[in-house]
């Protein structure tokens, strides 16, 4: 990826974006069977929302260690409930798999956290930095100034 050597921040957006974290952490090192088939899902789901951008993925980052993040974005909270339901895709199945063969044994833990960020409600910037996070799925401008979000949380 190309680094910017610049102050950018994201393009407005018109529409809520949704931010969905996902990931799991590793709590027994030693049950490989459990963390890898754990790890092995998101891959799949991620490949299979890449190849249907109609289910609403964006875009996203992730990042691998005992605990594994992975922040995406989404069209709308519909797009994102509507593919974790899908009886006929990959997310199902897994969650399945996770409960039947994990559920609350302690060997993995997994957690997820959403928001809806509402239009001019959010500040980024990036400098010096290739096309990232919200910015890679907004695209990017030149950073002019910073906005005043206090305004706009004392409105909502």
């Amino acid at each position: 990826m190309k680094t910017q050597n610049e102050r950018l921040t994201t393009n407005a957006s018109q529409e809520p974006v949704v931010v969905f974290m996902i990931g799991m952490r590793v709590n027994r090192w030693w049950k490989i069977r459990q963390w890898l088939r754990t790890a092995l899902a998101m891959p799949r789901m991620l490949r299979e929302l890449g190849e249907h951008p109609e289910l609403g993925l964006l875009g996203g980052e992730s990042w691998f260690g005992r605990t594994t993040i992975l922040v995406s974005y989404w069209k709308s909270v519909d797009h994102l409930f509507a593919y974790a339901k899908m009886r006929n895709a990959d997310h199902l199945p897994a969650w399945r798999a996770f409960n039947k063969h994990i559920g609350t044994n302690g060997d993995v833990g997994i957690w997820h956290e959403t928001y809806i960020v509402q239009p001019g409600a959010h500040e980024s910037v990036y400098v010096n930095m290739p096309e990232f996070g919200l910015g890679k799925v907004l695209g990017l401008r030149a950073a002019s100034h910073r906005p005043d979000l206090t305004k706009r949380a004392v409105a909502a």
